[in-house]
């Protein structure tokens, strides 16, 4: 895997985009951008305007800052340069990165409106927490980009990082929007599709499989969250009556008084672990999202195949047609072998004008054919390259992502011990 990842590095420094031109790509050779510079979102902003139909609107515009890496490591003190970019231009940013490279599994932006969220947690993308939460998620999308061996190298992508007033009109002069294929072209290929690779098949079932498997951890997280937010936040109504009985007693007086205030600091510490908590959630999320992604690569490999297979076809019948003209023997049947038979033969001059044209028809077709083979060839290879990547990277981040997450539940109950272990000395003391 690795040295394949090492040739689609290199192709891509070579300045090779997925349809051969070389307008797309820096030309630095064996350094991905990330290696080059230091990327953070550091922070968020809201602002109001007018949108494209002069409508007044409010929305959230995020700070991208970036510095030469080199200047970090050297010691020196480099101002940053910056750009304001909102979430729109993320997601222009990422159509052009799936159109432009169809096989690579893009990673997948940060979510547009909150879902799995337990109660207490706000839906509003406005919302102050939401906003931190999508600039860390935005964040996490760009150092992913910077360091993929394929995308990293986009120009489009470093004008996106530096340039602030030009850069759409750059992303849109690329024509990259011609590629996409029509989604009923693409729906009818899978159903059509006769000869698929088995590996391809596969992974396509496997997406569907993991995001299944993490839409159901999340909402299972989402429950157990509300449920534990429930359980600790009615700790609040025994400090409420040790308190408020501290008053009465003498003796026992300080004891309960003691005793009500670990009960109030335990169930107000929930805030806290459930927003830490979030953190986690929002990882599960990102994978929930890449699974669409790698669905997104197994059904352009479809349409690549389907598309080979139709030109193949079409190849085939076009050299059927000519042996027929050429021997007179129709092997199918057909209105024109119909009319043969009751009116006759064509005129010499005819039939070799109608060979003529069917030897032109069949090149264009084998030449069809070469265009199509060399595309799903591309296709297969490279994208079974980056498949095999992602999936390294997903088990390593999933992994450590359900260790922190198990360390984390540890915490809390250790923390819920500690709570009742000071409860039983106040009570000791008594």
């Amino acid at each position: 895997m690795m040295a394949e990842n090492g040739k689609d590095e290199a192709a891509a420094s070579d300045g090779e985009s997925a349809d051969g031109t070389s307008s797309s790509l820096t030309v630095e050779r064996d350094s991905n951008l990330l290696r080059r510079m230091e990327i953070c979102v550091a922070e968020a902003e809201k602002r109001s305007g007018k949108n494209a139909i002069g409508m007044q609107e409010t929305f959230t515009v995020y700070l991208i800052e970036t510095r030469p890496a080199d200047a970090a490591a050297e010691g020196r003190a480099q101002p940053p340069d910056s750009v304001w970019r909102r979430y729109s231009e993320f997601e222009l940013l990422r159509a052009y990165l799936i159109l432009t490279y169809p096989f690579f599994v893009a990673p997948p932006l940060p979510e547009k409106r909150a879902e799995f969220v337990w109660h207490k947690l706000s839906a509003d993308n406005m919302d102050p927490d939401f906003v931190e939460r999508r600039r860390i998620g935005l964040e996490n999308f760009l150092l992913r980009v910077a360091s993929h061996p394929g995308l990293s190298n986009d120009k489009i992508l470093y004008r996106f990082l530096t340039e602030e007033p030009c850069w759409k009109e750059a992303v849109y002069e690329t024509g990259f929007q011609d590629k996409a294929d029509s989604r009923l072209r693409a729906f009818g290929a899978t159903f059509r599709v006769r000869s698929p690779q088995k590996c391809f098949i596969d992974m396509k079932q496997y997406s569907e499989e993991l995001q299944s498997h993490t839409s159901q951890l999340l909402r299972a997280r989402a429950r157990v969250a509300d449920r534990v937010y429930a359980v600790y936040k009615v700790h609040g109504n025994y400090g409420r009556v040790f308190s408020e009985w501290s008053g009465v007693e003498k003796v026992m007086g300080d004891g309960l008084q003691s005793a009500g205030h670990h009960m109030d600091s335990y169930a107000a510490s929930i805030d806290e672990i459930l927003e830490e908590e979030e953190h986690y959630a929002d990882q599960l999320k990102e994978y929930l999202c890449y699974a669409e992604a790698l669905r997104a690569v197994c059904r352009k490999h479809e349409l690549t195949q389907f598309e080979l297979e139709t030109a193949s076809q079409d190849l085939i019948t076009k050299k059927q047609q000519r042996d027929e003209l050429a021997t007179g023997m129709v092997r199918t049947f057909s209105f024109k072998g119909v009319t043969n038979k009751l009116f006759g033969q064509e005129a010499p001059e005819q039939r070799e004008a109608r060979l003529t044209m069917l030897d032109e028809l069949i090149a264009e077709a084998e030449d069809s054919v070469r265009v199509k083979t060399a595309e799903r060839e591309e296709h297969v290879q490279k994208a079974w390259a980056d498949i095999l990547r992602f999936k390294e990277e997903k088990d390593k981040d999933l992994r450590e992502a359900l260790l922190s997450y198990a360390a984390m539940q540890i915490n809390m109950c250790k923390k819920g011990i500690q709570v009742w272990s000071n409860t039983r000395e106040s009570f000791l003391k008594m």
